[in-house]
């Protein structure tokens, strides 16, 4: 038999049982991809993420699954790998900063490890310039879809797919009461949204929030993904900061720093912090930061 070591951790939270659960196997790269996927299945976790030797500068390679497919980026498998792997010493890093490149499926993907009494305190992402798409859906059918009515959309802000490798349609909502209304209208879904990659993947917001300190409250939907709604999304919230920035949703400046809550409405409160740095009136970087919690350790036996 094969053994293969993994962790599981909840990222973008710093208390056990929020943020997003993660599978992360600091040593997949004898694995098949066939076999990543049913173990991805297997472990039926947002996304499980596999780490190999990079290529190309890059000091690790990432492979991110989901139960029911590959992704060529994810938010939260990137800083809970990262994380990992700077906790259980294989990756050396020292008191402050420390920067790695990951590669993905878009590509190279800069990260920074930020250590402070001998602690993994915080891990930052760097995160590909999102590409909007055109607002093609309409209203109404928006609404349909998660069972609100069309006064509940914020009609001042367009329904729009927004993408930094993974593209999600975007759907703003007036307010946190409608937020905690959403029902996803699976046939509604299945009929309009299913075979369209550009607005399968939903995520639905309001500037209306719980906490204080947050900007934007959040809920993601991606049944395509084989996740009926995601706790924490990394990779939808750099493309949710540059879309707040777009439409002046946020004040613009040189850099603007964005927090968001997610997964409340699941009793799994995560927090994400996005970082948008503009030069003049174009958008020039943007990262997400969050921190993780080690929840346990274990060993998958394949033949």
């Amino acid at each position: 038999m094969r053994s293969y070591d993994y962790i599981v951790l909840d990222v973008f939270t710093k208390e056990p049982f929020g943020g997003n659960p993660l599978a992360v196997f600091p040593d997949g790269g004898s694995l098949t991809t066939e076999e990543m996927q049913k173990i991805a299945r297997e472990l039926n976790l947002s996304e499980s993420v596999f780490v190999m030797e990079g290529v190309r500068k890059a000091i690790k390679k990432l492979r991110i699954f989901t139960p029911q497919t590959e992704l060529p980026m994810a938010g939260h498998p990137t800083i809970g790998a990262a994380y990992t792997l700077a906790a259980e010493g294989i990756l050396e890093t020292e008191e402050g900063d420390n920067s790695f490149l990951f590669e993905e499926g878009v590509g190279n993907i800069r990260v920074n490890v930020v250590k402070r009494r001998d602690k993994v305190e915080e891990v930052w992402m760097e995160q590909p310039i999102a590409e909007f798409g055109d607002d093609m859906v309409p209203r109404e059918l928006a609404a349909q879809l998660l069972s609100l009515d069309i006064d509940d959309l914020e009609c001042s802000l367009p329904i729009q797919t927004v993408s930094s490798g993974v593209p999600f349609l975007y759907i703003p909502v007036k307010t946190l009461a409608a937020m905690d209304r959403i029902q996803l209208r699976m046939d509604v879904w299945e009929k309009a949204f299913k075979q369209d990659p550009n607005r399968r993947h939903l995520f639905v917001f309001t500037t209306e929030v719980q906490q204080e300190s947050a900007n934007v409250h959040c809920r993601m939907f991606a049944p395509a993904m084989g996740i009926q709604e995601d706790p924490a999304t990394g990779g939808a919230s750099g493309p949710l900061g540059c879309y707040l920035v777009k439409h002046r949703v946020v004040e613009p400046r040189e850099e603007i720093v964005i927090e968001s809550e997610q997964g409340i409405e699941m009793g799994r409160p995560s927090r994400i912090k996005i970082v948008v740095t503009m030069q003049g009136e174009e958008i020039h970087k943007v990262a997400i930061a969050g921190t993780c919690v080690t929840m346990g350790k274990g060993t998958l036996y394949l033949p």
